[in-house]
């Protein structure tokens, strides 16, 4: 296992995933925000979710499983809703373009809130948070895959749920609040991630066909697979089982399109967007002021450890973007391997790495 990481130039990626993608067929708009939001993932430290689907997401222009223009289709409006159909436009393209409808609903009905289906695979959902909290607002965010099965039901070692991310943007004073998690004890990203590094996972997240509970992410690839277990594991889980439960009814049942209708739409997510805005129920600052006061009360929680203070979610991902805006990002030995078939793909030479 190796734990090196190379640095690479974060505007020199950005254009080279920009050419990839339009090499592949993405108009100039499409590439531009797909490339923007992977590397955003990968600055905020989602690796799993970054640059390392570039790949991904080219092979799916190609074989025209994105579309490579083109705009969300509207199939139901009211005030402050809507329902799009994606038609399978890069989610990247799409989930900007739906928080923004959704602020502006929220600026005029005080809330907003839009379904997408058929969206292609979105990313890292922390990616997009900002786009709502630079405008004082607060956002959510879920997504599910109507053609993946993963996760178990809690009592069960049958997958029937995919591992679904919940995020929250929050503005303050200072830096947001920004979480995104996944329902399920751990995404499907990570175990990809840990079986390529020759890693285990770091808790036993998985249950294997024969209802034994495991950390080996090599378990996920045999055959009967092992399903991944909900958040809160073998005593807890039904708490994770509910949530995702939930996230499954707001993404696929109100966009009326599940896994009886997108069962072979592969990585394709159906996503629930809402922003809320805080001046709606009143003073803008008098909300900053109880979001600065709960950002204190933790900060100022005494820790079980003097090594490692409470932190706010989003902190440590907001102090990793500006050091490898400064140093470079970096990529280990694994996602390298992917970039480079990337580069292979398309035809477009990587740029150098960082000394």
């Amino acid at each position: 296992m190796s734990t090196e990481v190379t640095r690479f130039d974060y505007q020199q990626m950005l254009q080279w995933a920009d050419d990839c993608l339009q090499q592949s067929g993405a108009s100039g708009e499409i590439a531009r925000n797909v490339a923007f939001y992977l590397l955003e993932g990968d600055l905020l430290g989602y690796s799993t979710h970054g640059l390392i689907r570039l790949l991904n997401n080219c092979q799916w222009l190609q074989r025209g499983d994105s579309l490579s223009k083109g705009q969300p289709l509207t199939l139901s409006e009211r005030a402050a809703v809507a329902h799009w159909d994606a038609q399978h436009l890069p989610g990247p393209y799409v989930v900007p373009q739906a928080i923004e409808a959704a602020v502006t609903m929220a600026k005029n009905a005080g809330t907003g809130t839009i379904v997408i289906r058929r969206s292609q695979h979105i990313a890292a959902l922390a990616s997009y948070l900002s786009l709502a909290t630079e405008q004082g607002m607060v956002v959510s965010l879920m997504c599910s895959t109507p053609g993946q099965r993963a996760v178990a039901p809690f009592g069960s070692k049958q997958a029937v749920f995919s591992p679904n991310p919940f995020a929250v943007g929050v503005p303050s004073s200072t830096t947001p609040l920004l979480l995104d998690m996944s329902f399920s004890m751990t995404a499907a990203g990570k175990v990809r991630q840990a079986k390529a590094n020759g890693e285990k996972l770091p808790y036993q997240a998985l249950v294997t066909a024969d209802g034994e509970w495991t950390d080996d992410p090599a378990t996920f690839f045999a055959e009967p697979a092992s399903a991944i277990a909900p958040l809160g594991g073998e005593k807890l889980g039904y708490k994770g089982y509910g949530l995702t439960l939930y996230s499954e009814i707001l993404t696929m049942a109100l966009s009326q399109y599940g896994r009886r209708q997108g069962s072979d739409d592969g990585d394709a997510n159906s996503v629930w967007v809402q922003v809320i805005d805080p001046s709606a129920f009143g003073e803008q600052k008098a909300f900053i002021e109880q979001v600065d006061d709960l950002i204190n009360d933790c900060r100022g929680a005494a820790p079980i450890s003097a090594q490692q203070p409470v932190r706010i979610p989003g902190e440590r991902g907001l102090g990793l973007k500006q050091q490898q805006l400064k140093s470079g990002l970096e990529y280990s030995d694994a996602t390298l391997k992917v970039l480079r078939r990337c580069s292979e793909f398309t035809g477009v030479a990587m740029p150098g790495s960082k000394a």
